[in-house]
């Protein structure tokens, strides 16, 4: 004689209830399954589409890169023609000094000269003056 265990056991509704919580188990574990191969299906293309970002952004870091190399350069260059312009700038400034030296030196010795210009013109005024007087021009 066979015992059937469903049949045969006492509770035979808790066998029911246990089977319809395992079916329910596996139905929402399917279900759970395709909403993560949804939600895989649809991370898909946007991990693609990231892919393709992420590729544009280094080569721009890339192109970025060169850009701050030739800036850096041009940096450099500016800094030595400042060193350069400035050395210039000093030599200018002596070179003015010693004209300005020079100019000084200049009006000192012309100084009588200008007096004696001056001191002519007061004879010169005074003689015609004096001309005048006498009615000789």
């Amino acid at each position: 004689m066979a015992i059937n265990p469903i049949v045969d056991r006492p509770g035979r509704g808790n066998d029911r209830q246990r089977l319809r919580k395992l079916a329910q188990a596996a139905l929402n574990a399917d279900q759970t399954v395709d909403q993560v191969e949804g939600i895989v299906g649809d991370i898909g293309p946007v991990l693609a589409s990231m892919g393709a970002t992420i590729e544009g952004l280094d080569s721009t870091i890339d192109r970025l890169n060169v850009t701050l190399d030739q800036m850096n350069t041009t940096i450099a260059k500016v800094d030595d023609t400042v060193l350069r312009m400035a050395s210039v700038v000093s030599r200018l400034e002596t070179v003015t000094g010693r004209v300005e030296a020079v100019v000084a030196v200049a009006e000192q010795a012309l100084k009588p000269l200008t007096m004696l210009e001056s001191a002519g013109h007061t004879i010169e005024a005074v003689g015609r003056g004096v001309a005048s007087r006498f009615g000789i021009r």
